[in-house]
């Protein structure tokens, strides 16, 4: 893992740089109003990915922020993987015309298997499914609802779709800098080696990252931590470059 593999996230609500607090939708903390500047800080400082969330659309199963990916895409060359609301056909279309590099699903899993199938056979390496757990089991709906399909029953079903590429996120860390579920992490990659996952949820601090590279996952997104300046840009980059060096 390199420096490319680290990912800022940014959660959108009616516009807006937001972040929730395990999932509760009346527990977000507005960062910013301006989605396109905090690219363009990200971009500045050498990041080359993005998480881009639309947490409006992943509520009411309809992509809502359509023009804040368009307009991030437009305007950087960070490569951005989309996700909140893709449900059909036109909606994954319109997320790599609008200029992601990747689409970002989750609730389909669960409720169109068929279609995720489909969608990985024909996009491949550019679909990146979403696992949101929470005590164990899969949420769904932007973790508004919470399935009774439990993590490795479900990691067992996409994996033999062809699914290779995750993110996994702990609810119940998400949005507390409380650390990573390590353990979860660990036991994905132990069953599951060619499974390409990236962490998600609860990074506090430069030795969460360092522990998330040992134990092999590959990518971490990045999300409070980054606002709220407990990770900054010159620690990840000398981190890193010890690592080359």
């Amino acid at each position: 893992m390199n420096y490319k593999n680290i990912i800022i996230a940014i959660d959108l609500i009616n516009n807006k740089c937001v972040r929730l607090t395990k999932g509760n939708f009346l527990k977000k903390k507005i960062y910013s109003y301006d989605p396109l500047e905090i690219s363009l800080i990200l971009e500045d400082n050498g990041i080359s990915r993005l998480h881009l969330v639309d947490l409006d659309g992943a509520r009411i199963g309809k992509v809502i922020h359509w023009n804040i990916l368009e307009k991030i895409a437009k305007n950087t060359n960070l490569i951005i993987d989309f996700g909140g609301g893709i449900h059909k056909n036109e909606d994954i279309k319109k997320v790599f015309d609008y200029g992601a590099s990747i689409a970002t699903v989750g609730s389909i899993a669960v409720k169109n298997p068929f279609l995720l199938k489909k969608w990985i056979k024909i996009y491949k390496e550019k679909i990146l499914l979403g696992i949101d757990v929470f005590n164990n089991k899969i949420a769904i709906k932007g973790w508004t609802k919470i399935s009774n399909i439990l993590i490795f029953d479900f990691i067992k079903k996409i994996y033999s779709y062809n699914v290779r590429n995750i993110f996994c996120t702990d609810i119940n860390r998400d949005g507390t800098l409380s650390g990573p579920p390590f353990n979860l992490y660990k036991k994905i990659i132990k069953m599951y080696p060619k499974l390409n996952i990236i962490a998600s949820g609860g990074i506090s601090n430069i030795k969460d990252i360092k522990n998330l590279v040992k134990i092999g996952c590959n990518g971490i997104i990045i999300g409070k931590a980054f606002y709220e300046k407990k990770i900054v840009f010159k620690d990840i980059k000398k981190l890193f470059n010890n690592y080359v060096n």
